[in-house]
């Protein structure tokens, strides 16, 4: 007989937990009256390994998903290569891999989201991953950072608060890779540490156009320690030689649909053909005396240096170069870790820091089956390890010799203790009582998250406050919309008036905490060099009868550029040009989308725009990419298609070349058509966007 469900029901109660009503404890019933900060040696000292209700809850949290990873689940890797400049940085690091100009250093980087699982879409709304290993000749260095450079919490004791927030919600498993729920604006509404990252979160940092065009951060303060000993503060900062660029909100959306591995194949694609993504590492220097100079504590990982106190200066630079050869042995099997330092290299007591030199490695212990996961091909260091540590499992060396201890002498004394080079853990001096409780520096939760608001230009605090009224507007919770929009009020007044008009709830009464009114020019992305468009994928939209002379012209100039123009037709295969010739299409129309390209380009033919203007998703596809603000061009008789597409800015009326709003056009056809076309879409596709003409305006 059927088991019923009353019987099924009944002999799942025993193993039903129920929370309500209940006192926090530890795994073995002990009463925990403090689940925030970790023990420490006085306020802003050293966490110590004595506390078990934070090993505990880590450990717990560490061991929780299998097999993969528990964040940072979704990503894509390649190989490369970082080259210092020259060697200034020997003034402040030991670390030869920062300090030797011409030395090669080889490199493996993991790009990623955070919330989603292995199967969730690249383009959502996300903090991304931005990971590196460095094979240096003094051992493994791992930078393991994001491209945003704060993050949610303080303390690591409150990671897996976070992450079960964010996370899909337990009952349902709903949503996947999305902040936009109840559980994670619960957790943010009764966090207010969490303001500076959440306007980072909701601004279009976290809508990356490509994985090449995102800025990283270690996120965290660090020490360089130099050959005498002496330290310095820093803070690690990767820029992208391509510019810091993003996609719009409605392309993300669409773009999960169309290609959910948007980023990891633009970082894939990319490579194969030859345009290696490249990065400079830079670094802000702080001197320890310098260390309570600023108005916020270095060791507070919501915070930032600004730029304009601290400028970041050049290092050397990261080009990624190979892809890898098996996704799962390399890209799936890398194992970063905080506390995979070289000697010039060390840490500070940010809590959240010391928390991940503790997580990361017991995360490898469960996620990679034991404790030889170094030996796997992909985290192997260059720099031969010998050690007396034995077996286990994964053990794929055979170790010789009748010894595995230290001291020994039927082993000749060896592995033996370096007499040079090796890694010495800065003396730093602490001291202080065994306390649970955070320094009152780290408890400025709102001036940062203001700064970066008065630092976004004007279509960027669009986006922000969009941003905040779609995910705010997902919560079924009125009361945590509220409470949300309450602390918002501290970051910004109008901003929080803003929000809450979209999301019915009332404006707050009255401005908390008025505007500083400082700003951090660095912050905006529009305000980033943009000169490149190296790897810009630019649609060519075609079809029989297409001015096929004026397609090989568009085509070779835009290669020539660095751009990847692409022949799109209705169908795949070939198509007749007006003269008689084969013109072969890279794909057809409807197996691709505007949003999967940079820009669109109409030709000249009169036949051919006349059978695109009768396809609809051809017109769609211009109009698109217009509302998107992307560059649109069209020359000759591809005029007629931008108009039918509804491309409401001005056209050129002759022969000359005209500029409008991102939108480039010339009614010259063939070879009549003046190069100064060819160099102007280059010069708007440099731009990335064509802001004034934008349609997603939010009311103030």
């Amino acid at each position: 007989m059927p088991e019923q469900p009353s019987d099924k029901n009944q002999q799942l109660e025993s193993f039903r937990v129920r929370q309500e009503g209940t006192d926090l404890t530890t795994q073995q019933g002990v009463k925990v009256d403090n689940t925030d900060d970790s023990v420490t040696v006085g306020e802003r000292g050293p966490t110590l390994l004595e506390d078990f209700h934070a090993r505990e809850k880590l450990t717990h949290f560490d061991h929780e998903r299998i097999p993969e990873r528990v964040v940072h689940a979704r990503g894509a890797g390649a190989y490369g290569y970082f080259e210092p400049y020259d060697g200034w940085l020997a003034d402040y690091t030991a670390a030869d891999f920062l300090t030797s100009p011409g030395v090669r250093t080889p490199v493996f980087v993991r790009f990623s989201t955070v919330a989603g699982s292995r199967g969730s879409a690249d383009t959502v709304r996300d903090v991304r991953g931005f990971a590196t290993k460095f094979y240096t000749r003094e051992g493994n260095y791992d930078l393991v950072g994001n491209n945003m450079p704060v993050f949610f919490i303080h303390d690591g004791i409150k990671f897996p608060d976070f992450v079960h927030a964010v996370k899909p919600e337990p009952h349902n498993e709903i949503p996947q890779a999305q902040s936009a729920h109840d559980t994670l604006w619960d957790f943010v509404g009764l966090q207010p540490e969490t303001m500076h990252m959440m306007m980072w979160l909701m601004s279009d940092r976290a809508i990356p156009r490509s994985y090449r065009m995102m800025q990283g951060f270690g996120v965290h303060t660090f020490r360089l320690v130099n050959a005498e000993g002496k330290a310095t503060f820093v803070k690690f900062h990767w820029k992208p030689v391509l510019g810091t660029h993003s996609l719009v909100w409605d392309e993300t959306q669409k773009i999960a649909g169309k290609d959910p591995d948007f980023n990891r194949r633009d970082l894939w694609d990319s490579i194969e053909a030859g345009q290696f993504p490249e990065w400079e590492l830079g670094v802000q220097l702080v001197e320890e005396s310098d260390e309570f100079s600023f108005d916020f504590d270095l060791l507070d990982a919501t915070k930032i240096i600004p730029e304009e106190e601290v400028p970041v200066r050049p290092v050397g630079r990261m080009v990624l170069d190979r892809n890898p050869d098996n996704f799962f042995a390399e890209t799936e099997q890398i194992a970063f870790h905080t506390a995979n330092v070289v000697p010039g290299i060390d840490f500070t007591n940010d809590p959240l820091l010391q928390a991940r030199n503790f997580s990361y490695l017991d995360t490898q212990l469960i996620r990679l089956g034991g404790p030889n996961f170094s030996q796997l091909p992909v985290n192997r260091p260059l720099a031969e390890p010998h050690h007396n540590q034995r077996d286990g499992y994964g053990q794929q060396a055979i170790h010789k010799g009748r010894t595995s201890y230290f001291k020994n002498s039927l082993g000749g004394g060896c592995p033996a203790l370096a007499d040079s080079g090796a890694f010495t853990h800065y003396a730093e001096k602490v001291e202080g009582h065994k306390i649970r409780r955070r320094s009152e520096s780290f408890k400025d939760y709102y001036s940062q998250a203001t700064l970066f608001w008065n630092s976004m230009s004007e279509v960027e605090a669009e986006h922000i406050v969009s941003a905040f009224r779609f995910e705010l507007g997902k919560v079924e919770t009125m009361e945590v919309r509220a409470r949300v929009v309450e602390h918002l009020k501290h970051v910004d007044h109008g901003l929080a008036t803003r929000v809450a008009a979209g999301i019915g709830v009332p404006p707050p009464a009255a401005e908390a905490t008025p505007n500083h009114g400082r700003s951090s020019p660095a912050l905006s992305q529009l305000n980033a060099p943009m000169h490149r468009i190296d790897s810009r994928k630019v649609a060519v939209l075609v079809a029989d009868g297409v001015d096929g002379d004026g397609v090989r012209r568009l085509v070779d100039a835009l290669g020539k550029q660095g751009a990847l123009p692409e022949v799109l037709a209705p169908t795949d295969g070939r198509v007749r040009a007006a003269t008689g010739e084969d013109i072969e299409a890279d794909r057809a129309l409807n197996t691709m989308a505007s949003v999967l390209y940079d820009a669109v380009v109409v030709p000249c033919g009169p036949d051919s725009v006349a059978t695109l203007s009768q396809d609809g998703y051809a017109v769609h596809f211009v109009t698109e990419a217009y509302k998107h603000v992307k560059p649109v061009a069209g020359f000759g008789s591809g005029l007629k298609l931008l108009r039918r597409a509804g491309v409401a800015d001005e056209l050129a009326d002759d022969t000359g070349v005209l500029v409008d709003n991102g939108v480039v056009s010339s009614k010259a056809a063939e070879q009549s058509l003046p190069e100064e076309f060819f160099a102007r879409l280059g010069e708007e596709l440099a731009k990335h966007r064509a802001w004034q003409r934008r349609t997603e305006s939010v009311p103030a």
